[in-house]
């Protein structure tokens, strides 16, 4: 029907032409910026999922890096440990030379003299052993193994919800190896000179191997945990390398399929403007019937 108040060819082409030119912004949006979602409108669900699984990225990422300090943590109180069995086991091999009928009073004294230094080294071991500027077994003063990170219970957050936390009590081991330390050494506590080699030689044989029991006792707890937080940090690597595989599947935009999709709308546009055109002439057409 040709009419001269309502043009309908032009309203559906306009309709039209509004409609592609909307799809037309939100490719070059997307082309743009490189996501599928810009904002809620573009995919309301999508978008909410897509958020869940970003906090869960990066609470992964946060957990991972948490727990490669936590392994540095106990690398560097294993370490410390480690240099005390080193004097532990020298402070044995003093023992076990002074308690032969070979050494003389003089020769014990000079292995007392170096007894005495090895006990004041572990006590400054136990006093200044740090990580991150926080004392590990002693708060700095003193070397009874109380008033550090080790000296009670340990809490490590290795996830993104608060449920995956790992816990670590090495305290009482630590009380124990510092009172046997307390038990050979007069000088690891205070400054003196002591007399452990002249009056208890062959029983210290004994003490200073109990203590190494100790130490390493301690010193499998520490491993055993940083193992396992290795473990923890390669299962976090693997987690939350395909939790950001399946946020991109969602946020992130097909440049193959959104660059043809944008063609099409560019063409379909060109198309729609030229028609526009030709709809504004159809009233015209009403007016020739008048000749």
């Amino acid at each position: 029907m040709l009419s001269l108040h309502t043009n309908a060819a032009s309203l559906s082409t306009q309709n039209a032409v509004s409609n592609t030119q909307r799809s037309l912004s939100s490719s070059l949006s997307r082309l743009g910026t490189g996501y599928r979602i810009n904002s809620a409108m573009d995919d309301a669900a999508g978008l909410q999922i897509a958020t869940r699984l970003d906090a869960q990225t990066r609470g992964m990422a946060v957990a991972q890096r948490n727990t490669q300090n936590g392994i540095s943590m106990m690398q560097t109180a294993e370490g410390a440990f480690g240099e005390v069995t080193n004097i532990l086991l020298r402070m044995k091999d003093l023992a076990t030379e002074a308690s032969t009928a070979s050494s003389s009073t003089e020769d014990k004294d000079a292995m007392q003299a170096e007894f005495d230094a090895l006990g004041a080294e572990l006590g400054n071991i136990v006093k200044n052993t740090s990580f991150g500027g926080a004392g590990l077994f002693s708060d700095g003063t003193t070397t009874d193994g109380t008033g550090g990170k080790l000296s009670a219970s340990m809490t490590f957050q290795i996830g993104a919800s608060d449920a995956e936390t790992m816990d670590l009590d090495v305290s009482s081991k630590l009380s124990t190896i510092a009172a046997s330390f307390s038990s050979i050494s007069a000088n690891y506590s205070a400054a003196t000179t002591g007399s452990e080699l002249a009056t208890g030689a062959n029983a210290m044989i004994q003490t200073l191997s109990d203590a190494l029991d100790d130490v390493g006792t301690l010193r499998s707890a520490l491993g055993a945990a940083s193992n396992r937080l290795d473990h923890v940090y390669n299962n976090l690597s693997n987690m939350s390398t395909n939790t950001a595989a399946a946020k991109s599947r969602i946020m992130d935009v097909d440049f193959a399929s959104e660059t043809a999709n944008m063609t099409s709308q560019q063409l379909l546009l060109q198309a729609g403007t030229s028609m526009l055109k030709q709809s504004s002439s159809m009233s015209q057409l009403a007016l020739s019937l008048l000749n």
